[in-house]
């Protein structure tokens, strides 16, 4: 199978890319011909994440955006591309509220234009025809497009509510899950008018490898490592459910793999935390695999500051509907997960400094912690 992997020099994107080319075949048994990816390198994107396939001839690292149909065509057509991962969107909550245009643009406007593109390409090509009307019909082996979401489009659940399900109704509350949502909305659309074998997937809150440290794990690491303040908003009681980036990759190439078109299926990690708790235990991990960092308490780092707008309080996500029907499970705990994201990121050290200092994007930016 080739497949053209948007916003793949992102976090989960290019964790995603690694995935597919070093393990998915072994792992679950999807055989990948080459990925495309494909990223506009925003200030998130960053080639380096991907520099270690840059002499694997199975992988093109293509700049470009999802809204250029013209290149978008090409790559299909050149590439004979059989599936779309579709991970290219914008999605910090904080830039969302103060630029919401740039939300609405890549995540919807984009993903129309992507959906479309994809939509004539296997018209073009024949890949699974549906007789009259120009339909296709997909078979989830073949032709799908795999959109990635996130489980902020449900909107903030009270601390007796049961969990997020793919039967949740959309109650979107930020311009970034709005956006988000939107997104999800034209994805569905294109299934159910036109045939076109898609497959959704909302996740809950991803950490590990190649994060950008504007998120909270990675921002809190390099904080504590040079013993600043690390702020946390509110009380810190706001919920999240946290899931290991490769876990939700091996949940993505599944869902590829053998979801059913016109599906939802809803990836989370088990792992529901309040924000402070995930803090204090993220102090506890990085004191004790860098213990030179230990020069100040839980007590002395951790300062609370003004919430933000329309701050969720929980997020919670029951994945018993993948689990039934693709046999997925998340591998890591959090315990476990948390240690190789901070391992990973003592080791890989000039990694995040090179975002801090700009020279990732050839630009010094100012430091991020």
């Amino acid at each position: 199978m080739n497949i053209l992997v948007t916003g793949g020099a992102g976090f989960i994107g290019s964790n995603l890319v690694h995935y597919l080319l070093a393990e998915a075949g072994d792992d679950i048994g999807l055989e990948v011909g080459k990925v495309v990816t494909l990223d506009k390198l925003t200030y998130a994107g960053n080639r380096s994440s991907l520099d270690d396939l840059i002499d694997e001839p199975r992988h093109v690292l293509v700049e470009g955006d999802i809204g250029d149909s013209g290149l978008v065509d090409r790559l299909l057509r050149d590439h004979e591309v059989d599936a779309v991962m579709h991970l290219a969107a914008e999605s910090h909550v904080d830039r969302s509220i103060d630029s919401p245009e740039e939300f609405i643009t890549t995540n919807v406007v984009g993903t129309f234009r992507l959906l479309d593109a994809f939509l004539r390409h296997v018209q073009e090509s024949g890949r699974n025809r549906q007789p009259g009307y120009g339909k296709v019909l997909g078979d989830g082996g073949a032709a799908t497009f795999l959109h990635v979401s996130t489980d902020e489009v449900y909107g903030s659940l009270g601390a007796d509510d049961p969990a997020f399900c793919e039967e949740t109704p959309y109650a979107p509350n930020s311009p970034y899950s709005a956006s988000k949502a939107g997104s999800d909305h034209i994805a569905r659309a294109y299934h159910h008018t036109y045939g076109l074998p898609v497959v959704t997937t909302n996740c809950s809150n991803n950490y590990g490898p190649y994060q950008f440290p504007e998120k909270l794990l990675p921002l809190m690491i390099r904080k504590i490592l040079k013993g600043e303040t690390l702020p946390v908003y509110g009380d810190g009681s706001n919920v999240r459910d946290w899931l290991y980036v490769r876990d939700h990759c091996r949940g993505l190439a599944m869902a590829l793999l053998k979801g059913r078109p016109g599906e939802t299926y809803v990836i989370g990690g088990k792992c529901e935390m309040r924000n402070i708790d995930v803090v204090r235990k993220l102090i506890e991990v990085v004191h004790e695999l860098a213990p030179e960092s230990a020069t100040k308490t839980a007590e002395e780092l951790i300062t609370f500051v003004t919430d933000r707008p329309g701050h969720d309080r929980r997020y919670a996500i029951d994945p018993a509907k993948i689990g039934r029907e693709l046999g997925w499970e998340p591998q890591e705990s959090f315990e476990s997960g948390l240690r190789r994201t901070v391992g990973w990121y003592l080791a890989n050290a000039p990694w995040i400094e090179a975002i801090e200092n700009g020279s990732y994007r050839g630009e010094r930016l100012g430091t991020l912690a």
